[in-house]
């Protein structure tokens, strides 16, 4: 049977609202001898291997034609035929070559997105214990079957979906599929059948890692019947979108396209009309074409995108795709895990309760740095003994290890047990300062069905117990409670459950903590000996706590006009307190607040939109629900950002414009699906590297800004001196002369001009908004006209003045290649003056003006150059008057840019009376 078609079959049935006796009979299997090897085989032939399905790749010719489909391609495409056909060799290896960079690029890109299915198929590797016939046998986890009894312990990869069927102290870590921050425990406890992913404690999920007990379990599904295989199936139908820049140049270069062949044509049809030579009236046409063509376009988005990389790679933002770059600068909404992103991914202890006495601690993560402060004053030594008590409870009912390496403190071992012991280390009691007076004898551990964990230990006042465990569990083994001199009074059990839920309401994770003491001679615990008789200490209150720099970057996006909603696997108290504390609802108008999974699944597409757009925090969500929300946002018009690190975030990761993957905790699928890897897993790089795409588009502009302007005034002047039936003041070897020396050494030192100030303080660019707006297409126009008056003019002129044709055209050309450089300063700021961003900000840009007025004055008087390109010297006062109308277009730009910035805060002041009083 396909894959496909076993996974619709056994993903009908809800496995975890079935006894597991009954799953066991329905898969025609044994509780206790498993399946028979030679059934075991029969159905691995029927069945298939236990491996996910891969999706069909398209060919590598395939990839590589697509790169040249796009109409600015096609156009430089023509470019290179025209100018070969015309004898131009280099210049139409030039552009080739152009395409060439360009198609490369594209190509290693594309073929790089489709490893994230490998890196899935890679999860299921591996073995597996399975017992056949009553015998145990290791095969490999692609052999395992449907009905398969599988037997797990601390360290296994679940090889196959499983129904649990019984458990020892079973944990798993699941936040790879399910988002949860701490591994999940397990039993066989029958379930809902509405029961969420993340809830589903009587399965172990393919691919996820036992970290403690043991279990056997019977195979439910395999390969693509599997959870696992479910998001491989997401992930391979998830749609690669078109950025924000590759659908506005698309756009952009379509109406080009027409708008040169159109010009082109007209042009030869009124030559011919004029009765002009066809072959001249041919060449008049090939002119405008190359000279309305912006060579150096795609080597600037190229160039422009690579440097924006860089600044990301060195603010911890890697970029895996290059357009990625200025999608970030686009981005309207951040869809942002919760656990390490937002957060530390450390359980930090922030309060403790003991002998009646609330206390707070400083400091968070894993770095055991900070006080333990009671009414906001430091507590000396010694310790009151209630909460020294608690503390060492904490430190020694523990079998994690605190470490350091790198110069980070990491824990080995439960994220919970980690922040007991730094918690304690704030307060002097270190673990290996205590161990040896406090020797542990036996331990009870952890165990979903008695919800605490217990150890003995050697003492100088004998043997002595302490417990650790739920509020409710540790109070019924309790009496009394410790107070201060290790006084002990009768407990209040009310008291105590109204501050541990007063705690909880705070989104804190609460433990209680009791001690006992056993007879000298009794070196064996059971649950017996801790059913009762024991002394209450105190509770510790504890929380994954948000970055340093989380709240910041939040309020900076949403400065931006950048929403920040959190999609998380986690509860969602948890969630809803740390969205509190980081200002997530502030960015949200009619914000509805928390969202739970559950009630995401009772919803249509229209009410899932509206929930999606309005809601701040979704909690405990599926893969398919972050997929869901993902479409819904984009259908609603917005540009989303997905962070995620784990194998159940790859397919809203994947689908989102631009995928963020963590560096450090992410999984090889997260990242395989992802634009954007941090390497620091820190929601505030995500900030900084919206800020950086702002700035790359930003100078994307202003490099189109600048170059449009050329293409329109070398086109109307040959527009409009075939119009006149004059000679033509330039050509087509001088145009291509003027567009690719202009654009390398003037035009692509704009990709280096620093981001403006106003950047974030400004809304997210529209998507469905043009490259230009309104205010630069008339400064496009503007400068182009004047280009068009100046060379025109000009060429004219020495006409007129009895100047030879090589001498007029020479002049024609270098008043285009001053007037873009005089301009040039004009498009350091889309709106500022460029004395208000400072003129040696960019030195680069100083070099290029250099090189460029010297490679013209090589162009003007060296021979080779008057030889290759027809140019002839120049005079002092043809300079002059060059100089003085390149100067004139800069006046004439300056005095635009101020009169439309005067409007605008004119309009701006009409609409905000208050800042008209201010």
């Amino acid at each position: 049977m396909p894959n496909n078609q076993r996974a619709e079959i056994n993903s009908a049935v809800s496995w975890h609202a079935l006894d597991s006796m009954r799953v066991v009979s329905d898969l025609a299997s044994d509780a206790a001898r498993g399946l028979a090897v030679p059934e075991a085989e029969r159905r691995l032939a029927s069945h298939g291997d236990n491996e996910l399905t891969h999706a069909a790749t398209r060919p590598a010719w395939s990839i590589a034609v697509s790169q040249f489909n796009q109409p600015l391609v096609l156009i430089l495409l023509g470019a290179v035929v025209i100018t070969a056909a015309i004898g131009e060799y280099v210049d139409s290896l030039v552009i080739a070559l152009v395409v060439l960079v360009n198609a490369t690029i594209g190509y290693i890109q594309e073929s790089k997105a489709l490893q994230a299915m490998e890196a899935l198929a890679k999860s299921l590797a591996g073995a597996a214990t399975v017992i056949r016939d009553g015998e145990r046998h290791v095969v490999a986890a692609a052999q395992v079957v449907p009905g398969d009894l599988v037997v797990l312990q601390a360290g296994d990869r679940v090889p196959a979906d499983l129904r649990l069927l019984s458990t020892r102290q079973l944990h798993i870590e699941e936040s790879a599929l399910t988002g949860e921050s701490v591994p999940a425990s397990k039993n066989t406890d029958l379930l809902a059948a509405d029961t969420m992913l993340a809830d589903r404690a009587n399965l172990a999920l393919s691919s996820t890692l036992v970290t403690a007990g043991q279990a056997t379990g019977v195979v439910v599904g395999t390969g693509d019947a599997t959870e696992i295989g479910r998001v491989n199936k997401m992930v391979a139908q998830a749609e690669i979108l078109a950025t924000p820049l590759t659908r506005r140049i698309n756009r952009f270069s379509k109406v080009l396209l027409w708008i040169i062949l159109m010009l082109a044509a007209v042009t030869f049809a009124i030559g011919i009309l004029r009765g002009e030579s066809w072959l001249d009236m041919f060449l008049a046409a090939v002119a405008l074409a190359v000279g309305a063509i912006p060579e150096g376009l795609p080597a600037a988005m190229t160039i422009t995108l690579a440097i924006g990389m860089h600044r990301m790679a060195r603010r911890n933002a890697i970029i895996r795709r290059l357009p990625a770059v200025e999608t970030l600068g686009s981005t309207t909404v951040i869809c942002s895990d919760k656990t390490g992103t937002l957060t530390q991914n450390a359980m930090t202890v922030q309060q403790i309760i003991a002998g009646d006495v609330h206390y707070e601690v400083s400091g968070s993560g894993y770095t055991p740095t900070g006080v333990v402060l009671a009414n906001s004053r430091t507590v000396e030594q010694p310790l009151p003994w209630p909460l020294a008590e608690t503390l060492r409870a904490g430190v020694l009912c523990n079998d994690a290890h605190l470490f350091e390496e790198q110069g980070q403190w990491q824990v080995n071992g439960d994220p919970t047990e980690g922040g007991l012991i730094v918690a304690a280390a704030k307060a002097g009691i270190e673990l290996v300062d205590i161990e040896a007076s406090y020797r542990r004898l036996d331990v009870v551990p952890f165990a979903s069905e008695y919800q605490l964990m217990a150890t003995l230990h050697e003492t100088d006042h004998g043997n002595t117990v302490y417990v650790k465990g739920s509020v409710e569990r540790v109070l019924a083994c309790c009496q009394e409670v410790a107070m201060a001199q290790e006084s002990r009074y009768p407990l209040d059990v009310a008291a105590v459950h109204a501050q541990a839920e007063e705690l909880a309401r705070n989104g804190l994770r609460v433990l209680a903590f009791a001690v006992g003491q056993l007879p000298a001679d009794q070196v064996e615990l059971t649950h017996g000996d801790i059913s009762s008789g024991m002394t209450f200490l105190g509770l510790q209150a504890m929380l994954d706590p948000p970055r340093e720099q989380t709240p910041a970057s939040v309020a900076a996006c949403q400065d931006a006009g950048i929403t920040v909603k959190m999609i998380t696997g986690d509860h969602r108290v948890t969630a809803t307190a740390i969205a509190e504390q980081i200002g997530l609802a502030a960015g949200i108008e009619q914000n509805v607040g928390s969202v739970s999974g559950t009630e995401l699944e009772r919803v249509d597409d229209e009410a899932l939109a509206e929930l999606a757009d309005s809601g701040a925090v979704f909690a405990r969500v599926s893969p398919e629900q972050k997929l869901r929300l993902v479409h819904s946002l984009q259908a609603r018009g917005h540009v989303v950002a997905m962070t995620g690190d784990g194998v159940n975030d790859a397919p809203a990761v994947k689908q989102a414009d631009i995928g963020v993957a963590m560096g450090l905790s992410g999984t090889e699928v997260a990242k395989e699906s992802a634009d954007m890897v941090l390497t620091d897993d820190d929601f505030s790089t995500i900030a900084a590297a919206v800020e950086e795409g702002r700035g790359v588009f930003d100078n994307l502009t202003k490099f189109i800004t600048w170059t449009l302007p050329t293409n329109i005034g070398e086109g109307l002047v040959i527009f409009t001196a075939i119009l006149a039936g004059v000679t033509l003041p330039v050509t087509p070897v001088q145009i291509l002369w003027i567009n690719m020396t202009t654009a390398i050494l003037l035009g692509l030192t704009l990709a280096f001009e620093r981001k403006e100030p106003n950047i974030m303080t400004r809304p997210p660019r529209s998507p469905t908004a043009p490259i230009l707006s309104r205010e630069l297409v008339v400064r496009v126009v503007l400068v182009g006209l004047l280009l068009l008056a100046t060379a025109y003019g000009l060429f004219q002129a020495e006409l007129a003045a009895g100047a030879s044709l090589e001498q007029a055209r020479t002049v024609a050309v270098n008043m285009f290649v001053f007037g873009e450089l005089f301009y040039l300063f004009n498009c350091r700021s889309l709106h500022l003056p460029m004395w208000r961003i400072g003129i040696t900000s960019n030195p680069l840009l100083l070099a290029g003006v250099a090189a460029m007025i010297l490679l013209q004055i090589g162009y003007t008087y060296s021979p080779p150059m008057q030889a290759l390109f027809a140019s002839a010297p120049l005079s002092a006062q043809q300079w002059g008057q060059i100089l003085i109308a390149g100067l004139s277009i800069y006046v004439i730009v300056g005095i635009q840019k101020w009169w439309v910035h005067r409007s605008a805060r004119r309009m701006t002041n009409q609409h905000s009376p208050a800042l008209t009083q201010r």
